[in-house]
């Protein structure tokens, strides 16, 4: 051990190499201040989303006179979804290299934001931008968390009391605890419906923090963050009276960020889980009730039937099997999902099969596409399944993979993927993969089970 680097808010060790600074940092007694929110429990942030979900909030869309009609309508649903806090546990966990001399600041770093990282290095370091030279690597992950810059920072803080390079390398531990999370999200949801059984008029609250207002300020306007509502705001789906707010509500302390997917990573779950209620108490098949609202959306409704057509949609499952089926029209991108899953006896959820029907416009490389389709199905798995992060008195409980689990190898489906030949402008497929994955699951499971899960993670809500 060469040296301890003390700052306001965090303690590192220098060292020859990783593992006896490790071994360092973890003979200190270090003595912290928990401050303002060492109090904090995941079921207090909750309690406070329910107050500010119960309370109005800005329109992000609004299509004829939806109060009048949800008060007209022949029958009335309404329903309460939650998705929790993710880590983006990324196989490499944060690092950074920086060596100051001479008035220059050099780093060695993956990055999503390369301008953001070096103007951060630059404010920190207090040099100009100009002198601070970044050279970007292979990422080890992104998903979301290298668009943060806060890595690179706490680096260029410890470089600026050591002389030489130094490498700042968090650990899985230090990752996972200190991460910047996919927000809490609590959403209110409500339907009215005709005699057939399909909506009238549509009602969608959306509770949660707003990652725009901090990340790009301009992009919050009225009230609104355009991400928190993507996927709720822009159906595919034909809605004669439809209102969908959003209530910004900031948990206490915690840092919230971009998560594979983003916005519709919460609100493609509502939603198709919602639509899938309704096809339920009209006592309609999933895909034909879809299908029904889909007459001004004909690309959506070709991926949904194509996705039904590849997955056998409508033969018979073995008892405790089920298929359940999702679509979305985000990042200018039309996706169908359908998943086939096995419940045990004892709740053991497994994902035996995924079908993916994808519209992304024209296809220049259909490998590309079709292995951002394969990681996201994959990483959206991990979420649905396992993913939550909580708190208790301030901390963040989870601290590796052993209670903060992903998917493993031997858990993966088999997957397919149906792309479908198009002229129109391209689309995005970064992101769809992981949002649509969600709501083909859960779907799946009441198929299987006749439960309905309005929460994730699935984990051991079907434990008996």
């Amino acid at each position: 051990m060469r040296q301890i680097v003390q700052l306001d808010d965090a303690v590192a060790v220098v060292a020859d190499h990783l593992g006896a600074a490790r071994k360092g940092l973890a003979l200190l007694r270090l003595e912290w201040n928990n401050g303002a929110n060492a109090a904090v429990n995941s079921a207090d942030i909750v309690r406070s989303m329910v107050a500010a979900s119960a309370m109005p909030g800005a329109t992000a869309s609004s299509v004829g006179d939806t109060t009048r009609e949800l008060a007209a309508a022949a029958k009335r649903y309404e329903a309460v979804y939650e998705v929790p806090f993710l880590a983006h546990a990324t196989m490499e966990p944060m690092n950074c290299t920086v060596h100051l001399q001479d008035g220059h600041c050099e780093i060695w770093t993956g990055t999503q934001v390369a301008t953001r990282a070096r103007a951060a290095a630059a404010h920190t370091a207090g040099v100009a931008i100009e002198r601070v030279t970044l050279h970007n690597h292979l990422l080890g992950g992104g998903f979301g968390r290298r668009l943060e810059v806060d890595g690179i920072v706490r680096a260029v803080q410890v470089a600026r009391q050591v002389s030489g390079p130094v490498s700042v390398v968090w650990s899985r531990e230090e990752d996972i605890q200190h991460d910047m999370y996919r927000p809490y999200f609590y959403h209110r949801i409500g339907a009215g419906v005709d005699a057939q059984g399909s909506p009238s008029a549509w009602h969608h609250r959306v509770t949660g923090s707003s990652i725009l207002a901090r990340w790009a300020p301009p992009a919050f306007k009225d009230g609104v963050d355009g991400d928190a509502i993507d996927g709720a705001a822009n159906l595919p789906y034909a809605m004669p009276n439809k209102l969908v707010e959003y209530v910004r509500h900031e948990p206490p302390g915690i840092p919230t960020a971009f998560w594979r997917g983003v916005g519709p990573t919460h609100n493609v779950f509502v939603v198709e889980s919602f639509i899938d209620e309704l096809s339920a108490a009209a006592g309609r098949d999933p895909v034909a009730y879809r299908t029904a609202l889909l007459e001004k959306s004909p690309r959506a409704a070709a991926v949904l039937a194509l996705a039904a057509r590849a997955s056998d949609w409508g033969s018979a499952m073995p008892k405790g099997s089920g298929r359940g089926v999702s679509l979305q029209s985000v990042f200018g991108t039309h996706m169908a999902q359908v998943a086939e899953v096995s419940v045990g006896t004892g709740g053991e959820v497994r994902v035996t099969r995924v079908v993916c029907a994808i519209d992304c416009g024209i296809v220049v490389n259909p490998d590309t596409v079709r292995a951002q389709a394969v990681s996201g199905i994959i990483f959206g798995l991990s979420g649905a399944l396992y993913g939550e992060i909580t708190l208790k008195e301030g901390r963040v409980e989870q601290s590796n993979f052993h209670d903060y689990r992903v998917i493993r190898m031997n858990e993966i489906p088999r997957i397919e993927v149906h792309i479908v030949k198009s002229a129109e402008p391209p689309g995005g497929m970064g992101e769809p993969g992981t949002s649509a994955l969600a709501p083909a699951l859960t779907n799946a499971i009441f198929a299987a089970t006749g439960k309905r899960l309005r929460r994730l993670p699935v984990g051991n809500q079907l434990s008996v």
